[in-house]
């Protein structure tokens, strides 16, 4: 009765449900602040109504009981009274902690702080991030002098660090380190900025390419601070600073408006000042495997791993403990959780200390660079006493109940709501009961498509009195004192997303990377050929005011007569786009300026493009002839699913989309390919690509290699189209027989508007009513024949590749111009390189890597190909680390046991998976952060690849340890690629070198050499000129269908000979 009273009441306020309550709030749960202060113990917590009871056998710390979700509010209500310092277990829980308070927090947002951990353990030859490092040096600043004047020192309200920052002892000094700030009209002395820019761990380099570089030039200095989005020039007039503007790394060049100030951050915990230069000098030779670092810090460079050596630099380390506010009150979230953590810290890197893997990697034998106590991590227990005992008030905020009774603990009338996990039909049952007796119901949700969404479907359900708030909470709580109630995204589908932060991701650079470039290289310049990189040299060209000083590369050439000394090319630092660099297994023959052997080698490849071109020309006329279906533009729910998206898209994934988009509303058919690096939002494309052709009522084919990959896009899938009236449905062997026919079925009768498979797909029985788009992930595990048999499913249907690293036909083909491609260079903001090692197989190295990140709370994949002696390995996992939780997974499983083992790891319920390659293509589980592949010499370089990008898919530093007992030297050689570069281009550039393009309109897919003019970059613009003359001659006369027609070929021989002329 009380349920159709209470839909009675939603139906007749569903006219006013347009009201101010119901309207999308962007931001602040301020309003619940108030409301939850109607609850008297909440009240009395926070407003100072409590008093710590000392007694001999009572420990002055007051234990709170309250849910997770309620913790921000109560650190946000303190705030207004004392400094909070929020203590976490992990640097994820943190983020998603200040997320949570900047909504619930009425003050300025900049109050609100986190310091972070170090992604690295204290004695490891890794440095952190240096924008890990900038930001707690901000931190320590304004925490040690804090200004009412500057906000961007000003004091911190609310500070929250991971347990891991709190335990890990600093410099002392580090918060008395002036800041380098530059701001326009001030003075600062020339030769004083360089000297503190030294000290501030900063690189000098003749050309700033990336962060912590800073180069000078007469009274020009650029920089690139580690948390600016670009470099900064700064430019002086005298000691006076005139101007400060960005520039971007690419080309060199200034853009916009100026900036007003910029803090040039510290990259190093470890200052190089002279007296620590003085002593890294007077050390060497008396740290074993440490000379290394000691002369590059004694000579004042920045190098890997430095901080590991602070125990013998530095006299003193201070626990961070001793900068915090004296009023501060300290909030412990979970105690127990805390406890644990720490603990596992400390003996996890002992235990890495000890297996010293990164010291065996690098080569220089066993043994870490030093071990001194006093920076090891702080004895967990003794911190926190130290604080009970002194000036601070600590608070244990834990899940548990609490008994109310006993000194020192309050129990809130809070509690977590019911885990309605996308059940509509509970969860409406639920709000409903909560508004009927008398609950202020808020729902909240980060992205504001999910919360219109939301909304929609408890609208639907006749209920309309309650609050809608766009907000970073990730956990809600029912507060029964306060009759007051919040249900986040999480709470009511189960998981939760975050909002897309206006980030400028890091710009990836078209022209030849300079890092990259040693002297002795060889480069190809695209006029006069292959040369050898010599250095960088500043000349001043130029008389009086028109003088200038510019930045050239010096390239070698052969001389032009014999006996002469080698010709020298000088090109300027703004033309980078015209060299790139060579890729040989052999060192090549230097061309000569001005000589034939260049016009000759290119005149070899003119004959190549030659007799691709008219095949060029029968596809390209093909094309053009087939009609395909040409989509509607974008609905109103097409965006209202892409502001869902609950990340923040990179430059390249919207161009792409924009291009994809583009395609698909052309009536010409789509064929493109996807070229992006694993985890850089290949399948987010997919995704919005298929939604256009739903709303267009066409069918979508979306074609896997394995059944794990059926399993998570189909997921991916249906989690992205949750409240759309989308059917998708997936087609391997995972489904039974009769699912298998309903989704036939569904497929002829138009029932199913996705289906994801294997290559199930292209049994001839499978008939589709209207099939719109083809979409093929990890395109390079495919064969010919399945793609031939694809072409013949889609002879006029829209078709979407994606790959990291398309095979050397398809990559052929893609950049000859056969099939437009798309490339996504930028990698998401905050992505790390994954850190790759190469070495023989030790229990102790084995051992270290799994505990060390198990104690970040992170999950491992053991990569071993042997299904025959899979579990004994497994076995052995556990033997080595008893704490882990292993699980086996294997192509010859079960159904029901492999889906259940991938499950339990997608749940985090197991910690270490050991496995075949069958997590190689699109396994996406962003807590898993290192990779361990046994016998790595038996795989290929693409694979390697494939098999790394299943890590480093978050923002944590990640890990992949390659273990090989005997090696070739090809086999050293690829591994060697592996451990150079995370890019998956250049991985398959050099796939592409090795076996050739194969044969691009027959069967083969490799072994046929063709085109090596010198490097892909360079064949690309030869090759273009196919593609050029193709579309050319077909703009003149589209009537020309016949590639052997008589005339036809005249006009491609004409064609090619004006062309001829461009290419000499």
């Amino acid at each position: 009765m009380a349920a159709e009273q209470g839909r009675a009441r939603g139906k007749a306020s569903a006219a006013t449900a347009t009201r101010v309550q119901n309207a999308l709030i962007d931001g602040s749960l301020c309003g619940i602040l108030e409301r939850l202060d109607e609850d008297p113990a909440f009240h009395r917590l926070v407003s100072g109504g409590m008093s710590i009871a000392d007694g001999k056998d009572i420990a002055p710390i007051i234990t709170v009981g309250t849910p997770d979700g309620l913790r921000p509010a109560i650190a946000a209500a303190q705030a207004e009274h004392t400094p909070v310092v929020l203590v976490v277990a992990s640097s994820r829980e943190a983020e998603d902690t200040v997320n949570a308070l900047r909504s619930w927090y009425d003050g300025d947002p900049n109050d609100i702080a986190q310091l972070e951990a170090w992604e690295t353990l204290p004695h490891e030859r890794l440095s952190p991030r240096a924008d890990t490092v900038a930001s707690r040096m901000a931190v320590f600043r304004r925490l040690t002098h804090p200004s009412d004047t500057n906000p961007m020192f000003g004091p911190i309200r609310i500070l929250v660090m991971p347990v891991r920052s709190l335990i890990q002892p600093v410099v002392k000094g580090l918060g008395d380190v002036d800041p380098l700030v530059f701001t326009q009209g001030e003075e600062l002395p020339l030769d004083d900025v360089s000297r503190r820019l030294v000290e501030n761990a900063y690189t000098r380099v003749d050309l700033v390419m990336d962060r912590g570089e800073f180069a000078v030039r007469g009274g020009i200095i650029d920089v690139f601070p580690p948390t600016a989005p670009h470099p900064v020039r700064i430019e002086f007039f005298g000691d006076e600073i005139d101007s400060i503007r960005e520039f971007h790394a690419s080309d060199q060049r200034t853009y916009g408006e100026g900036v007003r100030t910029i803090w040039a951050t510290p990259c190093r915990e470890l200052q190089l000042t002279d007296a620590v230069r003085d002593r890294a000098k007077r050390l060497i030779g008396q740290i074993p495997n440490a000379d290394d670092m000691l002369e590059s810090i004694a000579n004042a460079i920045p190098i890997e791993g430095m901080e590991s050596l602070m125990p013998a630099l530095i006299d003193d380390m201070e626990p961070v403990t001793g900068m915090l506010d004296r009023h501060a009150v300290i909030m412990l979230a979970d105690p127990e959780k805390l406890r644990r953590a720490a603990d596992d810290l400390s003996k996890t890197a002992n235990e890495f200390l000890a297996a010293s893997w990164h010291v065996a990697a690098a080569g220089h034998g066993a043994g870490a660079p030093i071990s001194f106590d006093q920076a090891s991590f702080l004895d967990y227990e003794e911190t926190i006493n130290s604080l009970a005992y002194s000036s601070h008030d600590v608070w244990n905020l834990t899940s548990f109940g609490v008994d109310a009774s006993r000194p020192n603990h309050v129990q809130l009338a809070a509690g977590n709501p019911g885990e309605y996990r996308g059940d509509e039909t509970k969860a409406a049952a639920g709000i409903e009961g909560l508004i009927d007796a008398g609950y202020q119901v808020t729902v909240t949700a980060a992205a504001q498509g999910t919360l219109a969404r939301l909304k929609r479907a408890i609208n639907e359900t006749g209920i309309a009195s309650f609050d809608v708030i766009r907000s970073q909470a990730i956990d809600g709580f029912i507060d029964t004192a306060a009759k007051t109630a919040l249900l986040t995204e999480r709470d009511l589908t189960g998981r939760s997303s975050a909002a897309g932060q206006a980030k400028t991701p890091k710009r990836r650079r078209k022209a030849i990377d300079l890092m990259e470039l040693k002297a002795g290289d060889y480069v190809v310049h695209e006029q006069h050929g292959i040369g050898r990189f010599l250095e960088m040299r500043q000349r001043t060209i130029g008389t009086g005011a028109n003088k200038t000083t510019r930045e050239y590369l010096v390239i070698e050439y052969a001389p032009s007569k014999r006996g002469a000394p080698a010709d020298k090319l000088f090109i300027p630092t703004d033309q980078l786009d015209l060299i790139s660099k060579y890729i040989g297994a052999e060192a090549p023959k230097l061309n000569k300026l001005g000589g034939s052997d260049w016009a000759a080698t290119k005149a070899k490849a003119r004959k190549h493009v030659h007799e691709i071109a008219e095949d060029l020309v029968k596809l390209y006329s093909a094309r053009q002839r087939t009609k395909g279906f040409a989509f509607s533009p974008d609905t109103p729910w097409q965006k209202e699913l892409e502001d869902a998206f609950p990340y923040q898209e990179t430059t390249d994934q919207l161009t792409t989309i924009d291009d994809v988009k583009s395609d698909m509303e052309k009536p010409v058919p789509m064929d493109r390919l996807i070229c992006g690096d694993v985890g850089f939002g290949k399948t987010e494309i997919a995704v919005r690509a298929a939604f256009k052709a739903i709303q267009d009522g066409k069918q979508v084919a979306v074609l896997v290699p394995t059944t794990l990959l059926v399993q998570q896009h189909h997921e991916t899938f249906t989690e992205r189209y949750e409240g759309f009236s989308v059917t998708v449905a997936a087609m391997s062997r995972f489904q039974t027989t009769k699912e298998i026919n309903e989704t036939i079925e569904g497929l002829e009768t138009g029932g199913v508007d996705v289906v994801i498979g294997t290559h199930k797909l292209l049994n001839p029985k499978i008939k589709f009513k209207d099939l719109g788009l083809v979409i093929i992930d990890e395109e390079q595990r495919f064969g010919v024949e399945h793609k031939e048999t694809l072409k013949a499913l889609r002879t006029n249907v829209d078709v979407l590749s994606l790959s990291a690293t398309p095979i050397p036909r398809t990559l052929e083909m893609a950049v000859t111009g056969i099939r437009e491609m798309s490339t996504l260079a930028t990698p998401p903001e905050d992505r790390l390189p994954v850190l790759t090692y190469v070495g023989a197989y030790e229990d102790a190295q084995v051992t270290a890597a799994v505990r060390r990140e198990l104690l970040r709370g992170g999950q491992v994949f053991y990569v071993h190909n042997r299904v025959q002696d899979i579990a004994k390995t497994a076995a052995k996992i556990h033997e080595l680390v008893p704490e882990a939780r292993v699980g086996i997974a294997h192509g010859k499983m079960g159904e029901k046991q492999l889906d259940g083992v991938i499950r339990d790891f997608w749940h985090r319920d197991i910690d270490v998976l050991v496995c075949t390659t069958i997590i190689e293509t699109g396994l996406d589980i962003s807590n898993a952060n290192t990779l361990i592949v046994d016998h790595a010499d038996r795989f290929g370089l693409s694979q390697l690849h494939q098999l790394r990008g299943r890590v480093g898919r978050g923002s944590a530093k990640s890990y992949c340890i390659l273990l090989s007992d005997t090696q070739s030297e090809q086999t050293r050689q690829r591994l060697k690629v592996l451990t150079q570069t995370n890019d998956g281009f250049r991985i398959s550039e050099e796939d592409l070198r090795l076996r050739g393009p194969g044969d691009f309109f027959g069967q083969r897919q490799h072994g046929l050499p063709a085109l090596q003019i010198a490097d892909l970059s360079c064949d690309m613009r030869v090759l273009t000129e196919a593609q050029q003359a193709a579309r050319e001659l077909m703009a003149r006369d589209p009537e020309l269908t016949d590639p052997m027609h008589a005339a036809l070929r005249a006009r491609i021989h004409e064609l090619f000979e004006l062309k001829a002329d461009s290419l000499n």
